[in-house]
């Protein structure tokens, strides 16, 4: 009776190694899948030319040095770019409202102007 009973400890004991085998592959292939899976993607769209028309306007008004203007022109259209492209990681594409023909996306224009203002109050730090 002893030799059945080690037996038996030895076939559970291989068993819960199996098991636990299983259910370490099984972990694993489901961290792969999840490390591995991109976000899902969200169209938006921006009205760029409307935000960088407002700036030219802005510009036009102000009484400034033609070179003053020039380079805060500049740094305007360097931040929009930055912004607009900052704007494409975490799965968004991001069209311009201006070439989207049809179907309706998500308006992220207030973000777009957001995050412009952001850059070009850095910009400004000593």
């Amino acid at each position: 009776m002893p030799d059945t009973a080690h037996k038996i400890r030895a076939l559970a004991l291989r068993i819960l190694a199996i098991l636990a085998l299983i259910a370490g592959l099984l972990w694993a292939a489901w961290l792969t899948r999840e490390a591995l899976a991109e976000p899902p993607q969200r169209i938006v769209t921006v009205r760029l030319a409307e935000t960088i028309g407002r700036f030219v306007e802005e510009a036009a008004r102000a009484d400034a040095d033609p070179a003053a203007v020039q380079a805060a022109s500049l740094a305007y259209l360097k931040a929009a770019e930055s912004a607009v492209a900052e704007m494409g990681h975490d799965g968004r594409v991001v069209l311009v409202a201006e070439a989207v023909l049809a179907g309706a996306a998500e308006d992220a224009t207030p973000e777009l102007e957001r995050r412009i203002a952001g850059k070009l109050a850095e910009g400004k730090r000593p």
